[in-house]
């Protein structure tokens, strides 16, 4: 059996068991008791998609908009739609957890932006993201204890971010020590031919790109800055669901369900759109809380229908995007 038939029929596998789990969740909870909860937020839905394009991803635009070196800095409004794209590609195309960052480094490239400069400005960005998504799942799991008491979660949690955050040190160390141009070298080498050695050259420059790019404290420091505020702000989707469901909205029930449920989503990462999980998360992290577990169901909903009202004009405003330089390439060679 082929590689790529293996991969597909991995996701396939993953998919099913995703939608299976979600079924059984939907099944345990009461679908009718489900549906009620989902009908009662009403338009509280339409302020929490707003809300999202207001806030969040304007916030994570800032962070990615400061990484890019002033004399190749695209306008922010121009990094708010890339960074709408991007999001929109990584949460609603199965196949493209990553995709997403690949868009908006080639939309930045398309924009002006160097290859170099787009493509590291979005790793750097990726690499000091997960860091601040680990301070903010320990912030979360502080919160989670003080409020219920429960500790038995603390130490797999615990585990988990340490490793994670191990793995992402040394993708740090090797950006610094110049992977880009180790990677191409291989690759020219296993090729053995010409044209594959000038990607050895890209590769030297990807590097030194994000080398400088690291080498900016203050540009990183604020993006950091930004996405932990972006994190924490982005609770306000939950607290205005917990609102519209007339549940006990606080900011710090909001912060705890945020930072549990985007935990668990990342760990998932392999499942699509993490189905299933997700639900999982804010059933479990819902009942510590003591939120019904329907209502808890109904709250994962509200964010997938967030997510859809969000990322379907995403999408259609990418493949705009994509259709009019195709329809550009192929009249240039007609007019000449």
């Amino acid at each position: 059996m082929k590689v790529p038939s293996r991969l597909r029929l991995t996701f396939y596998f993953l998919a099913l068991a995703g939608a299976a789990l979600f079924t059984l969740l939907l099944i345990r909870e009461g679908a009718p008791q489900v549906g009620q909860a989902v009908a009662a937020a009403g338009w509280a839905i339409l302020a929490v998609i707003a809300y999202h394009f207001l806030v969040p991803v304007l916030l994570d635009a800032l962070a990615w908009w400061i990484l890019f070196p002033k004399v190749e800095r695209p306008q922010l409004r121009r990094v708010y739609w890339m960074r709408w794209i991007g999001e929109s590609v990584s949460t609603l195309v199965p196949s493209a957890a990553v995709g997403g960052d690949l868009v908006r480094a080639r939309l930045a490239a398309i924009s002006g932006s160097s290859v170099a400069t787009a493509a590291g400005t979005v790793l750097v960005d990726l690499t000091l993201g997960v860091f601040t998504q680990a301070a903010f799942t320990l912030l979360g799991v502080v919160l989670l204890v003080n409020a219920t008491g429960q500790k038995n979660f603390v130490g797999p949690t615990l585990i988990g971010i340490i490793v994670g955050v191990a793995a992402v040190c040394g993708f740090y160390f090797v950006q610094r020590l110049g992977m880009f141009r180790f990677l191409a070298r291989m690759i020219a080498r296993l090729a053995n031919s010409p044209e594959w050695h000038s990607l050895v050259q890209s590769g030297e420059t990807l590097d030194e790109t994000i080398r400088s790019l690291y080498a900016r404290r203050h540009a990183v420091i604020a993006c950091c800055g930004w996405t932990i505020l972006s994190l924490v702000l982005n609770s306000g989707e939950i607290l205005i669901a917990l609102w519209a469901l007339n549940l006990h909205a606080t900011v710090v029930n909001a912060i705890i369900l945020q930072s549990m449920a985007l935990t668990i989503r990342s760990v998932a990462f392999p499942i699509p759109g993490g189905l299933g999980v997700q639900e999982s998360g804010y059933v479990l992290v819902g009942n510590l809380l003591g939120i019904p577990g329907e209502t808890a169901f109904a709250l994962s909903l509200i964010a997938r229908v967030r997510e859809l009202g969000f990322g379907i004009p995403g999408l259609i405003g990418w493949q705009l995007i994509e259709g009019r330089r195709l329809l550009r390439a192929r009249a240039e060679p007609a007019s000449s």
